[in-house]
């Protein structure tokens, strides 16, 4: 049997929980779907801007989120979202488990999936030395040569977290020049481990049965090395996870969710959108928590004047 809510949230990074948190001290009866409570904030190895927190791993950040969110009366779900739609002024959203539930209003905060590399071979070897997320997978590559694919901050982070753990560890970067920050680029020197390759475009990914290694080229000589490595870490940026909401919402040119920065909400009366997935700017875990608070409280003034 369909079952009926104030508001389901989407998501369970800090944006969803932060909007959890809020809608519940207001007495909402609420559903928050999330696959995982890791999301991007748990793939960090450390986290040194959140206040109250000098330095905290971001999986432990994300145990604490989820902690808060517990103690409240909130129902929690840890599936995929299949579809949003809308239908005689309530919310369907459907899971993954053909489940459905009805609401009044729903906050989208599914933030973003990893960004593929799309080479052949990438996909046969997830798993197998593939890898989008360097905190879940590091462990076992102990004392191996591993490649980063990707010279931004979080490219420069799992390398120096791979070079901890007696690591060789090349980055590959597709441009010319590195964009991680200085501070960042000075923690990997400092690592002796590391070394930046840049230039380089990964043409395929070898191996049958696990990662042997890989195929790059160089962008400017055009000459191709078979760079042998037994983990590869895809870190080249994440795209917003909105495949099940089309229809309802406006997008820009990023496939972002676009908002009322007011609000929170999107172009459909009911639907909020908040963190990563939105347009505002500045992607960090603080902003997103926020964003969270002022979609969920947004959420109660819409419910209060409409239903």
């Amino acid at each position: 049997m369909d079952r009926t809510y104030d508001l389901v949230i989407v998501g369970g990074g800090p944006a969803g929980v932060t909007a959890g948190i809020y809608a519940a001290r207001k007495k909402l009866k609420t559903l928050l779907i999330t696959k995982n409570f890791i999301g991007q904030t748990g793939k960090a190895f450390w986290i040194e801007n959140y206040p109250g927190f000098k330095r905290i791993s971001g999986m432990v950040l994300m145990k604490k989120f989820q902690n808060h969110l517990k103690k409240f009366e909130i129902e929690i779900k840890e599936v995929g979202v299949k579809k949003v739609r809308k239908a005689r002024n309530k919310f369907i959203v459907q899971t993954g488990k053909r489940e459905n539930f009805i609401s009044q209003a729903v906050i989208l905060a599914s933030g973003r999936d990893p960004r593929p590399l799309e080479v052949p071979g990438e996909k046969k070897l997830i798993g197998r030395g593939v890898s989008y997320c360097p905190t879940c997978d590091m462990p076992f590559f102990r004392n191996k040569i591993v490649a980063i694919i990707g010279g931004g901050n979080s490219g420069f982070n799992a390398a120096i977290e791979a070079a901890r753990y007696g690591n060789k560890v090349y980055i590959l970067e597709f441009s010319p020049k590195i964009i991680a920050d200085e501070i960042t680029q000075e923690k990997a020197e400092k690592a002796k481990r590391i070394k930046v390759i840049s230039n380089s475009k990964v043409k395929k990914i070898l191996g049958e049965n696990e990662v042997r290694g890989l195929i790059y080229e160089n962008r400017i000589s055009k000459k191709e090395t078979i760079l042998n490595t037994q983990g590869i870490f895809i870190m080249i940026g994440e795209i917003p996870a909105t495949d099940y909401v089309k229809g309802l919402v406006d997008f820009n040119e990023k496939d972002e969710i676009k908002v009322n920065p007011r609000n929170n909400q999107t172009k459909t009366p009911g639907l909020f959108a908040c963190g990563d997935v939105t347009d505002l700017l500045c992607g960090q875990i603080i902003i997103a928590a926020g964003e969270g608070a002022r979609a969920a409280l947004s959420v109660y003034e819409y419910l209060q004047k409409n239903v």
